[in-house]
């Protein structure tokens, strides 16, 4: 909590985190504990399984049909995870079309953590032990059970991660539950590390009277973990609300398969942040992967592992926390570059100053400071934005799903390498450190270090030189997706848009009164799209202009969408460039989806600041979808006007 505060506070100078509503403080927590049971579960999945299959599924089975069942498996997950990079998209597109009453997200997170709970539970039985019976059977049946496994997984996967751009269209409060998962994924992920050991062997001491790490202690471990992930996901299904909002609603539209691989391959800034990722991840996925190995084979010590966990799990309380506040100074493509950075002098120590405890230490530091999963993650998220003003599609869990995507790649390599080096340097069964040859060393060192560093440096180089898209660059995106709705060029599909019979619109605001036509925008330019008024305000308030319901606001608080009771949609945008202060300075009185009488108080900004910002304070009233209204003036512009005066009325057209 004491995170959660902090970032509520970064959210906004003028703010104190006091005024987040309780919705908001639900939301956020719900969504901050989401993910330290989704992550502990992926962790389980991707690294502890295959340590698993390689020291305990097959005990009691010579060491010969061990091995040849151990690479039997790694090479059945390798098989499986490459071809589920076809299949995942398809399950981004199935979320992207799933309507209930409980949102599209929802239903998945819950169901995919139930199903896949119960499946991975099998899994960590040995299929109840049918290798010693008939591995062929055992073989076909892990396939059938493993893919079901995956598959739902990348359901809950997909649908938590691409909750973000529907919580909020906002880049900085996306960044914001975007920390927040992070963060409580650095629980989940590094406390596996601290606790697997111990509870392995307790259960297996309780078991079977033998200290050592058991097939009862490992099923153990999973059912924990699945009752936690379990929990997180009911955290998030009653503890969120997806946000509609008139972009997202402009592209609701069903979506094929065709539009699926067509949102991902004609959208360059999903392309070049994910080769970066990918190289990364590779990199971190892989070292994880065998740091169990390095501890237990090569340095002799495996009772001392939990202290991987532990850095890392301190590094990440650091880290995440940090972000918000760093990325208010430091732009994301940078953050990526520093830790990247951190990551490959990570690997010099590790290669170069093993036998040093202090300089170890050093590098598993080193190691964990990293936000190249928050600024992919935001990256993503902003590139749905950016998508669908270049190529008119908005595609928010298939997009989102090119990262957990990627994650199973990287896992299936790591899984792939963990089995390699686990036979190639005779790590299985019974081995101890002291079987370990200068070879079986080398052999480690080159998938553990080597490898893993070139990868980190060649992410810095895509990312460097590929990825264009800024928060300055999305934040005019989604300026421009609202212009394009004052000019009717986007249409909402989930509603009517047009008034029932004549509405009369009340002025928002006290000042002088302008025609759209002569707004000057903060660019210079003159004119703004679309019907409506604009109004150079006198004071700081924004008042209903007419008897309707809330439907939506930006969460930079600049913008909000009021549909009156006839049907009528309408915009009041508060200033010009204010998208960029990302809500400071301004006031909501109301919340989303509230009924409210014209009139009503609804925002108070402060003006100065906007200026101050060299910004304009502007206040613009439109129409959505102008081209099906008609729009008649009652005030002169030109003249001052005070809010609750009638200025226009519209009618739809004929």
């Amino acid at each position: 909590m004491i995170f959660l505060r902090r970032v509520c506070i970064l959210d906004t100078k003028q703010k104190p985190a006091a005024k987040l509503t309780a919705a908001q403080w639900i939301s956020r927590s719900a969504f901050c504990f989401g993910n330290v049971g989704h992550s502990a579960f992926y962790g389980v999945m991707s690294t502890y399984f295959i340590i698993f299959v390689t020291s305990g599924m097959f005990d009691g089975l010579s060491k010969h049909v061990a091995d040849q069942l151990i690479a039997l498996i790694t090479g059945l997950i390798v098989g499986v995870r490459i071809l589920e990079l076809i299949i995942d998209p398809v399950i981004g597109n199935i979320v992207d079309n799933t309507k209930t009453r409980w949102g599209k997200f929802k239903p998945w997170i819950f169901w995919g953590n139930i199903v896949s709970g119960a499946l991975l539970l099998v899994l960590f039985t040995g299929i109840f032990g049918l290798a010693k019976v008939n591995w062929v059977l055992f073989a076909i049946l892990f396939v059938i059970i493993f893919l079901a496994f995956d598959i739902f997984y990348s359901f809950s996967d997909v649908s938590y991660w691409g909750m973000v751009p529907a919580l909020s269209e906002d880049s900085n409060e996306r960044g914001i539950y975007t920390s927040l998962g992070a963060f409580a994924g650095t629980i989940g992920w590094n406390g596996l590390t601290i606790i697997v050991v111990p509870i392995v062997t307790y259960f297996t001491y309780l078991a079977t009277g033998q200290h050592k790490e058991g097939a009862v202690g490992w099923f153990a471990f999973a059912a924990i973990i699945t009752a936690l992930a379990i929990l997180s996901a009911l955290a998030v299904c009653f503890g969120t609300k997806e946000k509609q909002n008139l972009i997202r609603n402009s592209a609701q539209q069903k979506t094929t398969i065709r539009d699926v691989f067509s949102a991902i391959f004609h959208n360059d800034q999903i392309l070049w942040p994910a080769l970066a990722y990918l190289l990364y991840s590779c990199a971190y996925v892989i070292t994880n992967g065998v740091l169990f190995y390095l501890y237990k084979f090569v340095i002799g010590k495996p009772g001392q592992f939990w202290i991987v966990g532990v850095i890392a799990t301190i590094i990440g309380f650091c880290t995440s926390p940090l972000f918000p506040i760093l990325n208010k100074f430091i732009p994301r493509k940078w953050l990526f570059i520093m830790g990247q950075v951190c990551m490959a002098l990570a690997y010099v120590i590790f290669i170069a100053c093993r036998s040093n405890i202090f300089m170890m230490d050093l590098g598993l530091v080193l190691f964990n400071i990293n936000y190249a999963q928050l600024v992919t993650v935001l990256t993503f998220t902003d590139a749905i934005e950016y998508g669908q003003l270049k190529n008119g599609q908005r595609n928010e869990a298939v997009v989102l799903a090119v990262r957990p995507m990627i994650d199973k790649l990287t896992g299936a390599i790591s899984n792939g390498l963990v089995g390699y080096i686990a036979v190639a340097a005779g790590m299985t069964g019974a081995a101890t450190a002291a079987d370990m040859t200068a070879k079986d060393i080398r052999t480690f060192d080159s998938m553990a270090f080597y490898i893993p560093m070139a990868l980190a440096i060649l992410s810095i180089v895509v990312f460097l030189t590929k990825v264009k898209l800024s928060e300055k660059q999305h934040a005019a995106i989604v300026e421009e997706l609202k212009d394009k709705l004052a000019k009717g060029e986007i249409k909402t599909t989930d509603r009517q848009a047009t008034p029932t019979e004549e509405t009369n619109v009340l002025a928002p605001a006290d000042g002088q009164l302008m025609a759209l036509a002569d707004v000057k925008n903060e660019d210079g330019t003159v004119g703004f799209p679309g019907k409506g008024f604009a109004i150079a305000p006198s004071d700081g308030r924004i008042y209903a202009p007419f008897d309707g319901t809330i439907k939506f606001t930006f969460s930079t608080k600049h913008a909000f969408e009021i549909v009156a009771d006839d049907g009528l949609e309408t915009i009041i945008h508060v200033g010009l460039g204010t998208v960029n202060m990302r809500g400071e300075g301004f006031n909501v009185h109301y919340t989303d989806g509230q009924k409210v009488h014209a009139g009503d108080l609804l925002i108070e900004f402060d003006r100065d600041l906007i200026r101050q910002n060299g910004y304009l304070d502007t206040v613009v009233t439109f129409m959505v979808r102008p081209n099906l209204v008609d729009v008649v003036n009652h005030v002169q512009f030109g003249t001052t006007v005070h809010h609750g005066e009638r200025v226009i009325a519209v009618t739809a057209n004929k």
